[in-house]
């Protein structure tokens, strides 16, 4: 039975790197389940304050997640249908057009967004990469918690 659940707990952190670079995945979230299946499994693995520390950064690291490409298209003059666009464009982008869609889908969306509201194409196309300037932060956070929780789980699956 113990096997089982290492081998549950591993698919979650898989599933967590692979939700760092799919927008709608919550990837942290799920290394952390992981990391919290793996724990009570083999018997309080971690220390309590591992185990609240990288909860911490998993709650920052969502957050920031939502916070970072909207920052982006701010600090580029983008508007809120920018943003919007950028985040249809992403989920278009990987259902649609993986993986090449992946990169181009919020800057595609974030234009068209930022064109619907009224901006000419210069100060569009600023706030499309002002989006995904913050989105490619975003993806970084995520994939480098994600990476950190594989490693946390991976070193110590034989413990």
């Amino acid at each position: 039975m113990e096997t089982l659940f290492i081998v549950i707990a591993a698919l979650f952190i898989v599933a967590g790197i692979a939700g760092a670079f799919i927008p709608i995945v919550p990837g942290t979230p799920l290394s952390y389940m992981g990391i919290l299946i793996l724990h009570f499994t083999k018997g309080d693995l971690f220390g309590w304050l591992f185990l609240i520390s990288w909860g911490v950064v998993v709650a920052i690291t969502v957050t920031l997640d939502s916070f970072l490409p909207a920052e982006g298209a701010r600090r580029a003059g983008g508007s809120r249908l920018g943003i919007y666009g950028a985040l249809i464009g992403a989920v278009a982008g990987l259902i649609f057009f993986a993986p090449a869609g992946i990169l181009f889908g919020p800057i595609i969306g974030a234009f068209i967004g930022e064109f619907m509201a009224g901006k000419k194409t210069d100060s569009a196309l600023r706030a499309a990469m002002g989006t995904f300037v913050g989105y490619l932060l975003a993806t970084g956070l995520k994939a480098g918690v994600s990476i950190i929780l594989a490693f946390y789980f991976f070193s110590n699956i034989s413990a």
